[in-house]
């Protein structure tokens, strides 16, 4: 065998080392991995994340796609998965997240997106809104609604989460509360604290925050809402020191008695004028000012 026939062989033998080399560190890593029911990044895959459950359908009986484990998350953070609708009453099961030591720091519901009698999957969506602790890490609970009490028809479901404060920042929002104005003198509000996704409009912001309503845990320490679910912020502008926020009809749909009116006005107001830019607020629905929210 001649020197150049030894060379060529010994650099072909080099090259299919590297190939094998590459295909060992690369096949594992670069792919999404079924984990305890979830898709798992595993290094830089090509493709999205699967969209149909992983893992034995036959044995788990719930699988959430949003959060995915241990991913870095914010207030408010969107629950999303597919579960037996076994899990459900009244088309909703609880869920809540808890600290690194364990403690409650928000809870909430999810509701079923169809049919939920049924021992079939069902979809789910939900939303947590929280305070970031400052230990970073953290646990998502989905617990299945179990009316009967009994410890044996519990099940829950847990997904370690990261927590990221930089991601945010806090805001008040005002409601009303029956313990801290035993006296109910309506335009009186009280602020609580909400942590939203960093935003060069916090104002609106904290408007869209106040039109989610008290959570769960606010309303267990008695804050609640004057205003009606689902109404909606047109448009909202800030010009020397005066804050014009138009609303669509949703806001006084069926809202009566001088009371209420003054609580839906406090609300909004205080809500805007925690902000520097804001002194006085106008509120309009669908561009009027001058017969809207009569008591």
């Amino acid at each position: 065998m001649t020197n150049m026939t030894k060379k060529i062989l010994f650099a072909i033998g080099i090259v299919i080392a590297i190939a094998i080399v590459l295909l060992i560190l690369r096949s594992p890593e670069d792919s999404w991995i079924c984990e305890n029911g979830q898709w798992v990044k595993h290094g830089n895959p090509s493709a999205s994340m699967p969209t149909e459950p992983c893992g034995d359908q036959t044995q788990q009986e719930i699988f959430v796609t949003s959060p995915q484990q241990n991913q870095t998350v914010a207030s408010p953070l969107i629950v999303r998965g597919r579960v037996r609708g076994s899990w459900f009453f009244e088309a909703s099961f609880p869920i809540k997240i808890l600290d690194a030591q364990g403690n409650e720091i928000s809870v909430s519901y999810v509701q079923a997106k169809g049919e939920w009698m049924t021992s079939d999957f069902v979809d789910f969506e939900g939303q947590l809104r929280f305070i970031s602790p400052s230990l970073s890490s953290g646990t998502l609970v989905l617990q299945n609604d179990n009316p009967s009490g009994l410890p044996e028809n519990q099940k829950e479901f847990r997904v370690p989460v990261i927590f990221d404060a930089g991601l945010t920042q806090k805001v008040k929002v005002f409601f009303n509360n029956s313990n801290l104005d035993p006296e109910a003198s309506c335009n009186k509000v009280f602020p609580v604290q909400r942590e939203i996704p960093k935003t060069d409009a916090p104002a609106r912001a904290a408007l869209e925050e106040l039109l989610a309503g008290a959570t769960y845990k606010e309303q267990s320490e008695s804050y609640f809402t004057s205003i009606n679910s689902g109404a909606k912020i047109q448009s909202l502008t800030i010009e020397n020191g005066v804050a014009h926020v138009d609303f669509d009809e949703q806001l006084e749909f069926q809202v009566g008695g001088s009371c209420r009116v003054s609580a839906i006005r406090a609300q909004i107001t205080e809500t805007l004028k925690q902000f520097s830019t804001v002194s006085s607020v106008i509120i309009s629905i669908n561009g009027r000012t001058e017969d809207i929210l009569q008591p």
